[in-house]
């Protein structure tokens, strides 16, 4: 394949990028051209390689998440680019992003292990905001009685969180104590606020200042 034909489909994979919104994957990315002139995977991988080089130096940055690719805003550009939005970052209560952290580092686990290693009670709002913004969901039943549910984290935190799989989180040896792991996930909702170009806001948004408990 020549360099022509290399640059054509890096240019179209970049537009579809560009207007999709979303973190496309390969698959998907291949099913834009018709049968006869699809690529190769092989091929595809390495148009991803070279678009990703063509955003060195650029305000913009190819970045593969779990659900596939994307093109984001570069964090460092983050608070300049958000000065274009008037709405405020969304604020989680710290209940919330320490339910998060118990869920991702340890998955699966249902509310009443949640509640034993918190100390109290996990509210019910916590547990519907984590599921309504598609974060956790019930991945099955524990052979108890009352047979609770057991939660674990989605493709969607993966992505939201700018990672390809939990591999990349950091191990809990490195992280002392749970209000911190809460404390890490917050910048990591603030960071991910002001520069993910997939979204100029987070989905159904509080009131400026509401707090979600």
């Amino acid at each position: 394949m020549n360099e022509e034909h290399l640059s054509r489909i890096q240019a179209i994979v970049e537009a579809a990028l560009l207007a999709a919104g979303k973190p496309l994957s390969l698959d998907q990315l291949r099913e834009l051209f018709t049968e006869d002139e699809r690529p190769a995977r092989q091929v595809m991988e390495h148009v991803m390689m070279l678009l990703g080089g063509a955003c060195e130096g650029r305000g913009f940055e190819l970045r593969k998440v779990a659900s596939g690719y994307r093109l984001q805003i570069r964090e460092e550009f983050a608070p300049w680019v958000s000065r274009l939005f008037e709405e405020k970052p969304q604020r989680y209560s710290r209940a919330l992003l320490e339910t998060l952290a118990l869920i991702a580092y340890r998955q699966p686990i249902t509310r009443g292990e949640i509640e034993d290693i918190r100390g109290v009670t996990v509210s019910s709002n916590i547990i519907r905001t984590l599921l309504e913004r598609e974060w956790v969901r019930i991945v099955g039943h524990k052979d108890v009685p009352g047979r609770p549910a057991m939660y674990a984290t989605t493709r969607q935190f993966l992505d939201y969180f700018n990672l390809s799989s939990l591999d990349q989180m950091p191990p809990l040896s490195e992280i002392r104590d749970l209000e911190e792991i809460g404390r890490e996930i917050e910048k990591s909702i603030q960071a991910e606020i002001e520069f993910d170009s997939t979204s100029a806001k987070p989905a159904e948004d509080n009131p400026p200042g509401e707090t979600l408990h």
